[in-house]
């Protein structure tokens, strides 16, 4: 493809993220309750993507067990909203707040593993909380329990006003994550995190903090976590160990949905949520078959393009759509050679 062509496919693609994110911005207004649903539900699952994209796609951490966070935030709502009768508003911030407490201590066990056993190590310790939390009475033990009305009509007393309300909650912590995420890879720590996935030994060799990195990454992605999981809470209205802490919903899928959509990239989350949320909107119908597919199609991706569908797009292109790294500056010309000759 010639450069004029990339140039203008990158813009295009530019033009069409602003255009759905428009249209995101005023989805309650135009779209039926049913849709507007459907939406919170794509922008909890995007912001969980963009969270593992950090964590397993720049900083190395692949990690199986970030569904203990959403679960965690999940229920530190629920604790403070329905129990400690906190403003439930308030209440979603303090989520994000327990979420991050709770990942420095699972940091402290996890990170003293590497590879294949950090994975099996943080999935333990998502399985541990899930298990705790069936133990919680006031929780409904290991059924769960709903969230009573009086908590619910705080979001809005009809149906549409509080599917569109709980929309919004989604709207914000999407565009946060996404827009703090993305300055936090246009500064010098995402100049460390970029040379960590393009070649994690050199990177360590010239200098990069790898292990501060990752510390930073692992307690970055917590809170963002804790959030979606406080939103998917509002959107299922109950909490429940095998829900909130679901490692199919909030990990299995996650992978999926990065793994197709192209890994270490900040593209690759977006296009990975919306192909998985058409496969499942267009062949749920077909039962299992539906879960094969997935599969097949995320196994064709990886041979074809370990960067996923982003990674096949952009050796065409000559540049990102949503660019994460700065231009190097242009070479300055020697002074002897701007100094006219005699």
């Amino acid at each position: 493809m010639k450069t004029s062509a990339g140039t203008y496919a990158i813009w295009g693609g530019r033009l069409a993220i602003f255009a759905g994110a428009a249209v995101l911005a005023v989805a309650p207004l135009v779209f039926r309750v049913t849709d507007v649903a459907l939406l919170t539900e794509f922008l909890s699952l995007l912001t969980i993507a963009i969270m593992w994209n950090l964590v397993a796609g720049y900083a190395d951490i692949v990690s199986v067990g970030q569904h203990a966070f959403v679960g965690v935030g999940a229920y530190a709502f629920f604790g403070f909203a329905v129990i400690a009768h906190v403003n439930p508003f308030l209440a979603i911030a303090l989520a994000a707040l327990v979420a991050f407490l709770f990942a420095i201590p699972v940091m402290a066990i996890i990170f003293r593993l590497r590879a294949a056993y950090l994975a099996v190590g943080s999935w333990v310790v998502a399985e541990t909380l899930m298990l705790a939390a069936g133990k919680l009475s006031a929780f409904g033990g290991g059924s769960g329990v709903s969230m009573p009305v009086s908590v619910v009509r705080v979001f809005g007393v009809h149906p549409a006003e509080r599917y569109a309300t709980i929309y919004w909650i989604a709207f914000a912590v999407a565009a946060l994550a996404l827009a703090s995420t993305w300055l936090l890879m246009r500064s010098r720590i995402g100049l460390g995190l970029t040379a960590i996935r393009d070649d994690e030994e050199g990177a360590g060799v010239v200098g990069v903090n790898l292990s501060g990195l990752r510390i930073l990454c692992f307690l970055w992605a917590a809170p963002f976590l804790g959030l979606a999981g406080a939103v998917i809470t509002l959107q299922k209205l109950r909490v429940a160990p095998p829900a909130s802490f679901s490692i199919i919903d909030w990990t299995v899928y996650v992978i999926f949905i990065v793994v197709i959509g192209g890994i270490g990239s900040f593209e690759g989350p977006i296009i990975g949520t919306v192909i998985f949320f058409l496969i499942r909107s267009y062949l749920s119908e077909i039962g299992v078959w539906h879960f094969i597919i997935l599969g097949v199609l995320s196994i064709a991706v990886v041979l074809v393009e370990p960067r996923g569908l982003w990674g096949l797009v952009r050796r065409f292109l000559p540049g990102d759509v949503i660019p994460i790294t700065r231009r190097p500056p242009a070479p300055v010309a020697r002074q002897a050679e701007s100094v006219p000759h005699a």
